[in-house]
């Protein structure tokens, strides 16, 4: 029941989106078709930048998240905790950006949405960790599933990129929450609305080593936008400029771009169904050049230079101000280019390609490549034209890419900027539990010290009247200056003169590694691990603060170990 009310709330999220950004682009179509013109294009994504921003400024206290790394945020590091005011920001915020011709996408702040929706309503009940986990991954199936009618690719896509550790038995919920997604959108959605392909060519085996040469592509193509897309993000982030000025200054670059190139307006996906149609001309119409409808070979120019120019599109949207996401992008992108990979061939004679094939398995490559998710890739294109004939190119595209994408980017476009702190999951199983771990709660700062001018006569004392076999030995400022432990002076306490005479520097020694209250905790068992040691001392600002026990964090680790575990 949880699953499904949450699934219906996420679906309502996607109506009004897709409702939203599709009548405000059916509104653009049709005076550009009066006046022939694109400058209407142009216009509505800085009103809409403008809005999205004083919406932020105005109701939504300053700051919004962007991006589904926020989600892998809160399940790593916030117990599965999720705003509530994400329940509503993602939409009215996208829907201004994004319905107002931004080129970015509406499905992260539909998953972000469903996510909130997933984890307040577990809050509300008092549900663990774990339901709260499993009823997040339950509003971003149901999210992905109602925006593009893909219930296996909603399920996937939950699983593949968020939930890490499911069983068999966790799968029930997710996919009752995608199914309800999918029904509710596919009676309350228009089917213009969503992206869909009717028209579809057959799969031949002789084309297979294009599709290989495709998957090369479309891997490096999404590094190419993923280290762009981070550079233009970062670019606008250092600008000194007040957040009106910033989002104009960037609104006013993504007008000139769209004025050029119209179909970067919006999502996008009105332009990947026309060039999977029989007259992909109809994408010069309205444009600066139209007259050129018929020339096959402007077209190609057209397609090749949106293509590249979409990351600075879909940046300087998000940049500046906007919000949206990268898998509308990611779809467009991929269609782009595989439009023109096929027609190129087809033009200079070299092959005749079946276009429609290449535009939609290129969707796939790219989503593969940008979000390390080759499952759902796979899967939502087959959904999306309705049957599987496609399924053996989509295979051989999606797993090249993915395998070249993370040949030189380790981490997906979302997860980068957070896997680098060590803030959010991996594919590694163990750093994703290691990083919800907090050092501060397992250092042990009750621990004796010693001064490094006593004889050992006052450490036998101490050892025999308290259960420590370690010792910091410190100076009167509490500067750390070595340790001891029990084993390094059993032969020396048995003898009554070397007790009193030797003194405690003469017998410490410098441990092999030291850990700072900053070092993570994978940072932690590494540095275990290399001195081969069951104690490690603590500095904090340079002096002595307390020890870490290896048995301690293991255990640390197995108690998280066990409450992680979705089942």
């Amino acid at each position: 029941m949880s699953s499904v009310l949450v699934g219906i709330s996420s679906a309502f999220a996607v109506i009004v989106l897709k409702t939203f950004a599709h009548q405000v682009f059916s509104f653009a179509t049709y005076i550009n078709g009066i006046v022939k013109l694109s400058f209407i294009n142009s216009i509505l994504p800085i009103v809409g930048i403008l809005l999205t921003v004083f919406v932020i400024k105005r109701f939504l206290s300053g700051t919004i998240e962007k991006g589904t790394s926020q989600i892998l945020f809160a399940v790593a590091k916030k117990a599965g905790i999720i705003p509530r005011k994400q329940m509503y920001a993602q939409i009215i915020t996208s829907s201004l950006t994004v319905g107002l011709g931004g080129s970015a996408g509406l499905e992260s702040p539909i998953v972000i949405t469903g996510a909130a929706f997933g984890s307040n309503y577990a809050q509300r009940y008092k549900l663990s960790y774990k339901d709260r986990t499993l009823l997040i991954g339950c509003g971003v199936a149901a999210g992905i599933a109602a925006a593009f009618n893909a219930p296996i690719a909603g399920v996937l896509f939950a699983i593949e990129v968020l939930l890490v550790d499911v069983s068999i038995a966790a799968f029930t919920p997710i996919i009752i929450a995608a199914a309800t997604g999918t029904l509710v959108s596919l009676i309350a959605l228009d089917e213009a609305t969503l992206l869909n392909f009717k028209e579809q060519q057959t799969f031949d085996y002789h084309n297979i080593p294009f599709y290989i040469l495709l998957g090369l592509f479309t891997g490096l193509l999404s590094v190419y936008y993923s280290r762009n897309f981070i550079k233009v993000e970062h670019y606008f982030s250092r600008l000194k400029l007040n957040p009106y000025k910033k989002a104009f200054f960037g609104a006013s670059i993504l007008a000139v771009i769209i004025f050029i190139f119209p179909s970067l307006f919006g999502e996008g996906y009105e332009s990947i169904k026309t060039l999977s149609q029989h007259d992909p001309g109809k994408l010069l119409e309205n444009t600066l050049f139209g007259r050129y409808r018929n020339n096959e070979w402007v077209l190609l120019i057209f397609v090749g230079c949106a293509m590249m120019l979409k990351v600075f599109a879909s940046a300087i949207t998000l940049g500046s101000g906007g919000n949206g996401g990268n898998f509308a992008p990611s779809l467009f992108l991929g269609s782009y280019l595989g439009f023109f990979f096929s027609k190129f061939f087809n033009l200079i004679g070299f092959s005749s390609l079946p276009v429609s094939n290449f535009t939609m398995v290129g969707m796939a490559g790219i989503l593969s490549g940008l979000f390390h998710a080759p499952l759902t890739a796979i899967f939502l294109i087959a959904e999306i034209t309705g049957g599987y004939d496609l399924m053996i190119p989509l295979m051989i595209v999606t797993s090249i890419s993915f395998a070249i994408s993370k040949r030189f980017e380790k981490h997906s476009l979302d997860v980068k900027a957070l896997a680098k702190k060590g803030l959010a999951f991996t594919s590694n199983k163990d750093t994703n539990i290691l990083t919800t771990l907090d050092i501060n709660k397992i250092i042990q700062t009750d621990y004796i010290t010693i001064s490094p001018d006593e004889n050992l006569e006052k450490l036998v004392d101490l050892i025999s009247h308290s259960n420590q076999v370690i010792f910091a030995v410190v100076n009167r400022e509490n500067q750390f200056l070595g340790i001891v432990h029990f084993n390094d002076i059993r032969e020396k306490i048995f003898n009554s003169y070397s007790v009193k005479y030797t003194l405690v520097r003469e017998v410490m020694s410098s441990p092999l590694e030291i850990i700072s209250p900053e070092d993570s905790m994978e940072t932690v068992m590494n540095k275990f691990e290399s001195a081969k040691m069951v104690f490690l001392p603590v500095l904090k600002n340079g002096k002595y603060f307390g020890f870490i026990s290896k048995s301690i964090a293991l255990e640390a680790y197995r108690s998280k170990l066990k409450s992680m575990s979705i089942d």
